[in-house]
């Protein structure tokens, strides 16, 4: 049988990626953030998406770039720096339309996607004004119980982007580290599912036979890949790389006032990847952050 080689540039990965589409990005934070496609995103013309996101500088920078019409979020930060500092610009100034969620809320939402289902019933945000500001519904057990739940709408993707640490043309997908949670999520939530790597190998099985557990969701969900060593900076990559918290506190310096994107996206950015890491002490730079301990 002939398998589908899912081996893509990052170019050809946003070019099958088109305005207004409802974008998931995995990831938590600085953490494993798909960044090396944000920046190919940030390059092209790509705009009026809504984004499903925990939040990071992914968020941030795309919100500087005013690609964000709408932002479906449970938090955006870059964890020693709370709050992400041009995300905050931007919903200050009122520039995107907020869908602001539990953490638990949009996990369900995620996973009632996935599942094929409009809405999952949860406990989770009762009694909060998220509920009444994002103008979800309730739900009455049908069982003796009778119990009101919040009805969680499903998170549909368009497409998802992830970052992992490896994996092969056909889609074999290998994730490590402490902190992977909803990634999988994110990738059954979407129509299509795009990874960048660490590592692309040939066979998984032939290279990595005994972390077979590390596979967190099947190759069926992916529908291309491609190599990017580096391409989570300037977030972590475990046990790759650790975030990189001098590039966040420059970037979160550059958003004070009066905090002009077109005079620091260069220097964020880049004409390429290969430009933008030269920055940051290029790939064997990155490969000796420090993994941060918690």
């Amino acid at each position: 049988m002939t398998m589908l080689d899912k081996r893509l540039t990052p170019a050809e990965i946003v070019g099958r990626l088109s305005d207004g589409m409802t974008l998931g990005i995995g990831g938590w934070g600085p953490r494993r953030k798909p960044m090396a496609l944000i920046r190919e995103i940030l390059r092209s013309d790509l705009k009026d998406l809504t984004v499903v996101a925990y939040g990071g500088a992914d968020v941030g920078m795309l919100c500087a770039a005013g690609k964000i019409k709408k932002l479906v979020f449970a938090f955006v930060s870059l964890d020693s720096i709370p709050l992400e500092p041009w995300f905050r610009k931007a919903r200050e100034a009122g520039q995107i339309e907020v869908l602001e969620l539990d953490e638990g809320m949009f996990q369900w939402g995620l996973k009632a996607a996935a599942f094929g289902l409009p809405f999952l019933p949860t406990r989770v945000g009762l009694g909060t004004d998220l509920a009444a500001l994002g103008g979800l519904k309730t739900v009455q057990s049908p069982y003796a119980d009778g119990e009101t739940l919040i009805a969680m709408p499903a998170l549909k993707l368009d497409a998802a982007l992830l970052h992992v640490n490896r994996s092969d043309w056909r889609g074999n997908i290998q994730a490590f580290g402490p902190d992977v949670y909803y990634d999988e999520w994110f990738a059954r939530a979407a129509t299509k599912t795009y990874v960048s790597c660490e590592e692309l190998v040939d066979r998984m099985e032939d290279h990595y036979p005994d972390q077979a557990q590390a596979n967190i969701v099947e190759r069926a969900f992916i529908s291309g890949v491609t190599e990017i060593a580096g391409g989570a900076h300037p977030s972590s990559m475990p046990p790759a790389y650790g975030w990189d918290m001098k590039a966040f506190k420059a970037y979160a310096d550059a958003a004070k006032d009066p905090g002009d994107w077109a005079a620091v996206r260069d220097r964020f950015v880049g004409a390429s990847e290969e430009d933008y890491l030269a920055g940051f002490g290029g790939k064997e730079g990155v490969a000796a952050l420090p993994l941060p301990i918690f």
